[in-house]
Formats: C-alpha cells, sequence, structure tokens
C-alpha cells in the first residue's frame, strides 16, 4: 500500500465524499475513486457503504484508525530525527475552539521561547481525539472535557457561562435568571459547531426548549457588539466578560449547574512531543487562570 493512497484514503473517510475529497486532495475524482477501490481489493472487503451517501462502515472505521496511528507514527518519527539533528526547540501545534482564552499564555511563551515555531489550528472538540491520535496535532484545548481512550488531559478553568444582555434590558438589572425564563428571548450566538451555541442547544433542550435564534455568526467580537445594541440576548462566558467582551454589556447568572465552560488541555498518551511542545504545555498548564465565579 503506497502512503500516498492511505493519506488519500483518510480525507474520504473524514468527508465521506468523493468529490469533496477530490478537491481538497487536488486529484481527479476517477482517479481517487480507483484508489480507493485498489485499497478494498487489497483489503479484500468494501471500506465504504454505497447505497445513497458515501459512509465509512464497520471494516473503514477499523482500517481508518489503524492508518491514523501509523501515518502518525511515521510522521513523528521524521519530526524526532529533525529534532536530534537541530539545536532549535522544533515546532508546536496547538489547536483550539477558540484562541480567545489563550492570547495570554502564548504570547508568554512566544517572549520566552522566540525560536520555537507556533502552529495554531482552529478545531472543533469533535475532532480532536481523532487529531491527537493521529499525532496530526500536539496539543488541544476544548471548552468542555474529552471523553475518549488514548488521552491525556489537564483541566484549566471552570468557567460560569451567564447571560449577556444590553445595559437597558429588563433582564439587565437582575442578579440570576432561570433557563425557563429564557425561552422566548431572541439569542444571538455562534453557529453550530461552536462551543458555545453547542452548550446553549444543550443547556435548553435539557428542559425540553428550543432557543430562539435571531443571529448566527462567526465572529465573537461582532456577537457581542450585537448583544450590546439590543438585537437580543446571548450566553457569555465569564472569562469573557473581563477579558474580550468590549461592547457595554449587562452580565447576569445563570441559576442551573450545567451553564458552565470547562477548559481543558489535551494531549495524547505517549504521543512523542517536541522541546517545543512540552514548553508549550508547561505554559499553558502553568499559567495563572482566572476564577470564572469572581
Amino acid at each position: 500500500m503506497e502512503l500516498s493512497s492511505l493519506r488519500q484514503f483518510l480525507v474520504v473517510a473524514r468527508l465521506e465524499h468523493l468529490s469533496r475529497a477530490a478537491e481538497e486532495l487536488r486529484v481527479a475524482q476517477p482517479s481517487l475513486s480507483r484508489t480507493i477501490a485498489r485499497l478494498e481489493s487489497e483489503l479484500g472487503t468494501p471500506l465504504f457503504d454505497r447505497s445513497g451517501r458515501l459512509r465509512l462502515n464497520d471494516a473503514g472505521r477499523l482500517f481508518r484508525d489503524h492508518v491514523e496511528r501509523s501515518l502518525g507514527e511515521l510522521d513523528a518519527g521524521r519530526r524526532a530525527v529533525a529534532e536530534a539533528v537541530s539545536t532549535g526547540l522544533g515546532a508546536v501545534r496547538l489547536a483550539s475552539e477558540t484562541f480567545l482564552t489563550l492570547t495570554g499564555p502564548l504570547a508568554a511563551y512566544k517572549r520566552a521561547h522566540p525560536s520555537a515555531e507556533i502552529e495554531l489550528q482552529w478545531s472543533p472538540a469533535e475532532d480532536m481525539p481523532r487529531r491527537l491520535r493521529a499525532q496530526d496535532v500536539d496539543l488541544c484545548v476544548a471548552s468542555q472535557p474529552i471523553h475518549a481512550d488514548g488521552l491525556e488531559s489537564v483541566q484549566l478553568f471552570d468557567d460560569a457561562v451567564g447571560v449577556g444582555t444590553a445595559l437597558d434590558h429588563p433582564l439587565a438589572r437582575r442578579t440570576s435568571v432561570t433557563i425557563e425564563e429564557l425561552a422566548g428571548q431572541p439569542f444571538v450566538t455562534a453557529r453550530r459547531g461552536h462551543w458555545l451555541r453547542r452548550l446553549l442547544d444543550r443547556v435548553f433542550a435539557a428542559r425540553d426548549l428550543t432557543p430562539k435564534i435571531v443571529c448566527e455568526s462567526d465572529e465573537p467580537g461582532a456577537i457581542a457588539e450585537l448583544i450590546g445594541a439590543g438585537l437580543g440576548i446571548g450566553l457569555v462566558p465569564g472569562f469573557a466578560r473581563r477579558t474580550a467582551v468590549q461592547a457595554p454589556l449587562a452580565w447576569v447568572a445563570v441559576d442551573s449547574p450545567d451553564c458552565r465552560r470547562r477548559v481543558t488541555l489535551h494531549w495524547g498518551a505517549g504521543s512523542h512531543l517536541s522541546p517545543a511542545a512540552r514548553l508549550m504545555r508547561d505554559t499553558i498548564t502553568g499559567w495563572d487562570w482566572p476564577d470564572g465565579d469572581r
């Protein structure tokens, strides 16, 4: 099996769509189809279900996991050799759902280790276990703990998530509010996949409610500005109300123990970490994180 064929298989397995995979890989779709067919012939079994939409089957998922680990080990070996003959710290690849909370430790790390190469990548939490096991990234910061085999983790801080409102909103003078009281209120929030949106949907669904969403945005600053302008209310983490949110907002506590963000650093158990990655892990875990309840 050629390495290029295995890497192409991983892209098809991730996207479960031949034309999109061919576009990402910049290869012709018929060529990619032949590559997948050859792999299936060598293995003696289909890797995808082709009734309707292309879907990875049980054999495909099993093969994908082994291919990810194998290619990850190969790439780690290449990096280890490069580090062995280099006098520098090497590189660190950090993935996170948001970098707003990491600007402090990242700036401190760069000042202390200017020669280290830093690569930052946005990633949804559900992709992090796979990427860590495949050694596609070294470290991941998620806004909720990830429960998956083969990972090690450290919780960085536990943050209360409240409701942001315009200063003249009827809720602005409240000290706390329940989820039930928020039903029917217009919400400005992030798009699906963002941790803030997942939290909003989850706390409402736990009470058989659905939030009334009037605006979705990928820009945290725009969300805060729209809330401040009175277009709606929105969930705002306690950390952000002290550091990232620039718009004038009122912050109201939510009377619910599940309306919280638990920010956690993850890395692969037994994975090879470069000196740069180990120093980054030490910097992030040793940072003086604020108490989100203050």
